[in-house]
Order: C-alpha cells, then sequence, then structure tokens
C-alpha cells in the first residue's frame, strides 16, 4: 500500500468536504436572507458571507494544486484517477455555486421596490430549497457512492425548472399587481433569463481563457484581478 497516495487522496477528500459544508451553509444563509422578505442585509450577516466566500476560493485554489500534485507525484491508479478528476470537476462547480449566492446577495439591496419583492420572496424560498436539495443530493451521491441520488438530481432538473416557472407565473398573476405591471414583469423576467445566459457564455469564456493561462505559465489567476498589461 503507498501510505503517501493514500494520505493524499484522504486530504483531497477532507478539503472536498470542507468546501462542500461551507457552500452548502452559505445557501443556508442566503434562504435566511430571502425568508426575512426584506431587501435589507443585516451587515454581520453580509460580513460572514464575504468571509466565507474568500474561504470558498481559497479552497478551491488548495484543491486545484493538491489535485495536480497527487496525480503527478502518485500516479493513481485508474480508479483513483476518476474519483479525483470528479472532484475537480465538482469543485469548480462548487465555487460557481457560491459566487451565484454572493450574485443573489448583491442584488437584493439594489431592488427598488420593496412591495414586489415582498411578494416574490416566498416563490424565491421556494425556488430555492428546490435548488438547494439537487446540491445536496448531488453532493451526497458522490461521499456515498450512492448512484441513485446523482440520477434524481438529473431527472429533477427540468422538474424544478418548471416549477420554478409556474411558481413565478402564480405569485404574478395572484398578487394585486395590475395587470400592464405584471406584463412588464413577465417582459423583464424572459429579458433577465436571455441575458443571465448570454452572461454564462461569457463566464466560461473566462474559464477557458485562466485555464489557458495556467496551461501556457503554471499561473493559476483565478480570483486575482489583473492588471492593464
Amino acid at each position: 500500500m503507498n501510505i503517501q497516495k493514500e494520505n493524499a487522496l484522504l486530504g483531497i477528500r477532507e478539503k472536498f468536504n470542507d468546501l462542500s459544508q461551507l457552500v452548502l451553509y452559505q445557501l443556508d444563509l442566503l434562504e435566511k436572507i430571502i425568508n426575512r422578505g426584506d431587501t435589507t442585509i443585516p451587515p454581520a450577516l453580509l460580513d460572514e458571507l464575504n468571509a466565507n466566500e474568500i474561504d470558498i476560493d481559497d479552497l478551491e485554489i488548495q484543491l486545484g494544486d493538491e489535485i495536480i500534485d497527487t496525480i503527478v507525484l502518485q500516479q493513481p491508479v485508474a480508479t483513483d484517477l476518476r474519483q479525483v478528476m470528479a472532484v475537480y470537476q465538482m469543485v469548480s462547480n462548487l465555487e460557481r455555486i457560491g459566487d451565484l449566492v454572493m450574485n443573489i446577495v448583491y442584488f437584493i439591496p439594489r431592488i427598488q421596490d420593496d412591495h414586489v419583492y415582498s411578494k416574490m420572496s416566498e416563490v424565491m424560498s421556494n425556488m430555492l430549497m428546490a435548488s438547494v436539495s439537487m446540491v445536496k443530493r448531488s453532493i451526497l451521491s458522490f461521499t456515498t457512492n450512492d448512484k441513485e441520488e446523482a440520477i434524481w438530481t438529473i431527472k429533477n432538473d427540468a422538474v424544478v425548472d418548471e416549477m420554478n416557472r409556474k411558481l413565478i407565473k402564480k405569485a404574478i398573476t395572484k398578487s394585486d399587481i395590475p395587470e400592464e405591471t405584471q406584463h412588464l414583469l413577465f417582459t423583464f423576467i424572459n429579458l433577465n433569463n436571455i441575458i443571465s445566459n448570454i452572461e454564462r457564455i461569457g463566464d466560461h469564456a473566462t474559464n477557458i481563457a485562466e485555464s489557458s493561462i495556467y496551461a501556457l505559465e503554471g499561473r493559476d489567476i483565478r480570483h486575482v484581478k489583473l492588471d492593464d498589461e
């Protein structure tokens, strides 16, 4: 038995668990914010979210380095290598979920109509709970080697998307918002979906560029502000 390899794989597993639990905690904090139905976020809660985001970014970079070192130095067998590469892919997605939490936190105080936000907060809370359940079960599928949890998550993606659309429509149509305003809201929701997907294309392009620089120079520039060159 290669003790160094086993320790390296164990270290990756432990850090992955730390990262996944921290991301889930961020989602719990976000749920509390949305359940308040208030666009004002308590400063202490905001400070905690920001501190956790920094820790998430640090864990992502640490895990990336440890995974590369393990592959190069320990040369894991095929089964272990698949596990390590799966962690590498999941880490990127977990970090992105953390970013999305902070994006939502950033936009909540910018909402100018507290009445509309209050009407929509219950809908957003239900949507978030469904999404958090998917995140939890996808992580559980890996940590417990349970394929069924992964299959459930994949199958429920479309179900959750459809549920979210129906919840939003129901919340708007059942509210006391004038019909003209309802039409305007639906328009902005659809526009926002289009814009969000365009933004994600740009995000993936940035990820590819960061990976290219890492391949060329061995320099990890994620979470680093680049100076003009």
